[in-house]
């Protein structure tokens, strides 16, 4: 399979079955055997995922992607060990990132929730091409990358994992805060624009919101 059809589903999907690590080789930059930018767009999804990954607290490393040929066994090999013992070294998905089974999850489904959206800024806000691998760093480390996932991904992210947890509960800003590693403001921005739009109710005698 070209490494272009790896999707940010199949990543997010493997972490949320309990993988620890997710590993994608694919043909070198510029000898791709069934579509000129297959690698390119395997490149890009993988430094989404990786910042996708920060975000919600893991290790991006735990995701990694390298290009070796047919005929780079030796170098393969090589590659799998290093990533293997990368893999052991970090520990369980979520252990070594002090998040437990319950947040883990819950964040895993938010961000799976929102995979349809994700491709749409991918194929419309980050439709970069470059020539190079360094050109390709640089831009998925650029304030311009940063402001485009803050605005349009990080938010979206953090209202998932807030509205997922209001579906089970009522809670309170101070809670849903320590539940997700965000902060007071960042829960009652999210919490008041909700309300805004019919998604969550505020509940003044407990002092505490819910999903509508």
């Amino acid at each position: 399979m070209c490494s272009g059809r790896v999707d940010l589903e199949f990543v997010f999907r493997a972490l949320a079955d309990g993988t620890d690590g997710v590993y994608i080789g694919g043909c070198h930059l510029g000898d791709c055997h069934y579509n000129t930018q297959g690698n390119y767009d395997a490149f890009k999804m993988t430094f989404l995922a990786q910042r996708i990954l920060r975000h919600l607290g893991l290790n991006p490393e735990r995701l990694r992607i390298e290009w070796t040929s047919a005929g780079e066994g030796i170098r393969f090999a090589e590659v799998m060990n290093d990533f293997g013992a990368k893999i052991s070294e970090l520990g369980p998905l979520g252990q070594s990132e002090g998040l437990n089974k319950e947040t883990l999850a819950l964040k895993l489904k938010a961000v799976t929730k929102l995979i349809p959206y994700l491709r749409v800024v991918q194929n419309e806000r980050l439709r970069v091409k470059f020539d190079t691998e360094e050109e390709y760093r640089q831009f998925y480390h650029s304030e311009e990358f940063e402001s485009i996932f803050d605005t349009l991904i990080a938010d979206k992210i953090n209202l998932s994992q807030i509205m997922l947890l209001l579906g089970e509960k009522s809670l309170s800003t101070e809670e849903i805060g320590a539940m997700l590693g965000l902060t007071a403001s960042e829960v009652s921005r999210q919490l008041n624009n909700s309300a805004t739009h019919g998604l969550a109710g505020y509940e003044p005698s407990q002092q505490r919101f819910s999903a509508l």
